[in-house]
């Protein structure tokens, strides 16, 4: 029988690994931010390290240097940075672009952005961080508007001088939306809660249903338009019996709308153009809902000689310092070794901070650069020229990581002559060509197919199958069902759909 050892022995080992500290993974985490959550993440980090904080001078007339010890400040515009990422671009991208660019951007872009120009023209069109010396004075300023809830506590003060029918109106009140509806869910047993009858209840509630704006305190989308149409006087049996059917006009079954209304073509086509006219939201008529306003990270304008420059919006770069000299004034006093290790820490973790601001602005830079040298076809001949284009290939033109690109087109805007537009817009997939040549891009051929639909006959209709036989005469090859795709991604409706709409008059 055979009798197996065991035994202990020491093995060294070497193996390399990456392993992600929690600097690197801060770093990576701001190349995805946008420019709104940068600045909060950046005030989160000043609250607690006493070793930061925002520089005050004006972009144009701040150091770039946090402190004569300490790392390079992102601090302003293009032209203000080091040396080393003025020259990975500030990015003047050849070509002869500008030169042929118009002034506005016609069905090819809404030119509200249009910064063909000087830097100037930016300022001078409302974009970021433009200032206006003539700006009117406080005294000139409108009042602020008036919301929904004071207008309508308004009319409940001046219309139900009853005490208890005015806790009903405002309870009712504190169950609006945004958009002027009543919350159905808590309404049910509101009466009971109330201590008040039933049909008192439901009185109040018809009152507040005659207030202004018409159709506010609504509990649907249906009872809002009626409330709407019977303030016109139009709420006649055949409307309401549309009403009762939205569903069948949300699919334009004409059939069955002209059957249970019990009108004609023309009479239909009449009653439906007028609900068109209704407000399916009136509470946004006093409380619009807030945009949040998009600020773009990287600023595109033609240059005299036909090149285009590529520039870092200053109003979205960070002005951080790093204290060096409060910190050589505490670390002097510092007693404890705890309360060196501490500061020392601190000092790490700012001049890090600053450093990672620093490489995150060239790599956007960068990345902008090259998206721009690449889709120059794009900013000359609009969306039919913009050409297929993956992460991949601006990761191999700059010497980077796909996962770098990634993070930074997520979350980052470019103003250019043609508008306002993410970086991710830009990156497309390709659709081989049908007869061999130069494979298209899908965003350019989605922007073919709307044009298709757009230009179809009044009398007429394209379907899925002719737009699909339209595209492969020009060169597209694609299928029918990537049309329907296409299509239905756009929110355009079905050719029967289609025909449905023109047979309203829609």
């Amino acid at each position: 029988m055979n009798r197996i050892g065991f035994s202990q022995r020491l093995e060294l080992r070497q193996s390399q690994a990456l392993v992600m500290t929690p600097q690197l993974q801060q770093a990576i985490k701001m190349l995805q931010l946008s420019n709104i959550e940068l600045s909060e993440f950046i005030e989160a980090e000043i609250e607690q390290n006493p070793l930061l904080e925002r520089s005050e001078g004006s972009p144009d007339d701040a150091p770039i240097a946090a402190d004569s010890d300490g790392p390079p400040e992102i601090n302003g515009q293009a032209t203000a940075l080091p040396e080393q990422l003025a020259s990975a671009g500030s990015g003047e991208v050849a070509g002869d672009a500008a030169d042929h660019w118009q002034a506005t951007a016609g069905d090819e872009g809404d030119g509200s952005l249009d910064r063909g120009g000087d830097l100037h023209s930016w300022d001078a069109r409302g974009g970021a961080g433009g200032h206006d010396d003539d700006l009117p004075g406080l005294e000139q300023t409108a009042a602020r508007p008036t919301t929904l809830r004071e207008h309508l506590v308004e009319q409940i003060g001046a219309d139900l001088p009853d005490l208890a029918d005015r806790a009903v109106a405002f309870f009712l009140l504190d169950q609006l939306d945004e958009a002027g509806y009543l919350r159905a869910a808590e309404l049910e047993g509101a009466a009971e809660r109330l201590g008040c009858q039933p049909e008192d209840f439901n009185r109040v509630l018809a009152r507040l249903q005659e207030f202004d704006p018409p159709g506010v305190f609504a509990r649907d989308l249906r009872e809002c338009l009626a409330l709407q149409l019977r303030d016109r006087n139009r709420l006649d049996p055949a409307m309401q019996a549309l009403l009762d059917n939205l569903p069948l006009l949300a699919v334009r079954n004409v059939t069955a709308l002209l059957r249970v209304c019990g009108v004609d073509g023309e009479d239909l086509a009449d009653m439906v153009a007028e609900i068109k006219t209704l407000d399916p939201r009136p509470g946004h008529a006093f409380d619009p809902p807030l945009a949040q306003p998009v600020v773009p990270d990287i600023l595109m304008r033609a240059q005299p000689e036909g090149e285009w420059l590529v520039e870092l919006n200053p109003d979205t770069l960070p002005r951080v310092l790093v204290n060096n000299r409060y910190y050589a004034r505490v670390s002097r006093v510092a007693r404890s070794k705890s309360e060196r290790e501490y500061l020392t820490d601190r000092l790490q973790a700012a001049n890090w901070l600053v450093k990672s601001l620093h490489q995150r602005a060239t790599t956007i830079l960068k990345v902008a650069t090259e998206i721009v040298r690449q889709q120059d076809g794009f900013f000359r001949h609009g969306v039919r020229a913009l050409r297929p284009l993956i992460l991949r290939d601006i990761a191999d033109a700059i010497g980077m990581h796909e996962s770098t690109v990634s993070r930074v087109t997520t979350n980052k805007y470019i103003a250019t002559p043609r508008g306002l537009f993410e970086l991710k817009y830009f990156f497309t997939s390709s659709i081989a060509a049908s007869r061999g040549g130069e494979s298209h891009s899908a965003e350019a051929v989605r922007f073919r197919i709307r044009g298709l639909i757009d230009a179809e006959p009044s009398d007429d209709t394209l379907s899925d199958e002719r737009i699909v036989e339209m595209l492969q005469q020009e060169g597209v090859d694609i299928a029918r069902r990537t049309v329907a795709k296409y299509r239905e991604a756009m929110r355009i409706p079905s050719s029967v759909q289609r025909r449905r709409e023109k047979m309203l008059a829609i």
